[in-house]
């Protein structure tokens, strides 16, 4: 039996309901058309393939169709019948959709927080934020506690995608902890020392080394000394005790070339 609402003109057209309120819903309905086929505004469906297209980079990017639909409110059999057609009516996948059906999906965007938890994502940023906070003195078991994930390790030294309930923890807990101090969390000082010297001998940056624009891009670099990556973030390695950084290093090789090439000119 028919669930929907009386006074519509879906219960009127779809279930053929006839009751007073259904006759008078399917007249405002037949009103307004005309009203807007006179203004020149009457557009009952819009085009379906830059939805499709828009349901598709989506889902590379790691939201599944039935995801978006949740996200955006919107039918799963819409948005099945999108990309897949109706194989039982023997149809291909839409061509048109209602126009609110398609604001909605086009609205959903390609970030973090419309990812399901178990979605895998790039895991550059998770990574970076964790090793920060090593840097920083925050001993990784702690760490891997609070973002309760038991392969710790895997997910700080590897390179491979990440949950995306870890990536979020790993941002919600770098945002709490980026400028605490460790000990005035209860963590002794020679577990700080011992950890920040881990963090060395790895050549993991610290949180000043990062940029909130640049922390979760994979060709970011790290600038541990404010000009890395410019002929003069050579020099600057020295007074820190920083090692040379790769970035630095093909700066300075690539003034060097430059200066050869205006002085034998």
């Amino acid at each position: 039996m028919s669930t929907r609402e009386h006074g519509t003109y879906v219960k009127y057209k779809v279930d053929g309901c006839r009751c007073q309120p259904c006759r008078d819903g399917e007249t405002r309905y037949r009103a307004n058309r005309s009203r807007a086929i006179a203004y020149g505004t009457w557009q009952p469906y819009v085009d379906a393939e830059p939805v499709r297209q828009h349901i598709v980079a989506l889902n590379e990017f790691g939201i599944g169709w039935m995801r978006l639909a949740q996200l955006a409110g919107v039918p799963r059999g819409v948005v099945s019948k999108l990309l897949y057609g109706d194989p039982k009516r023997n149809m291909g996948p839409s061509k048109r959709l209602l126009p609110k059906n398609a604001a909605a999906l086009l609205a959903v965007e390609p970030t973090l927080d419309n990812l399901a938890d178990r979605a895998y994502t790039d895991g550059t940023g998770t990574r970076r934020r964790l090793q920060a906070l090593v840097a920083a003195g925050w001993p990784q078991t702690r760490i891997a506690e609070r973002i309760g994930i038991q392969n710790f390790n895997t997910t700080i030294r590897g390179n491979q995608p990440v949950l995306a309930s870890t990536a979020r923890a790993a941002i919600t807990l770098y945002d709490e902890l980026w400028r605490a101090d460790p000990r005035d969390h209860g963590v002794r000082d020679y577990v700080v020392a011992r950890t920040r010297r881990i963090a060395a001998e790895h050549r993991w940056a610290p949180v000043g080394a990062w940029d909130d624009d640049t922390i979760d891009d994979p060709a970011a670099f790290p600038d541990w000394t404010g000009r890395c990556g410019t002929p003069e973030g050579y020099r600057a390695h020295y007074p820190t005790g920083v090692p040379l950084c790769e970035p630095c290093r093909h700066a300075y090789r690539e003034h060097r070339a430059v200066l050869k090439t205006v002085t034998a000119a």
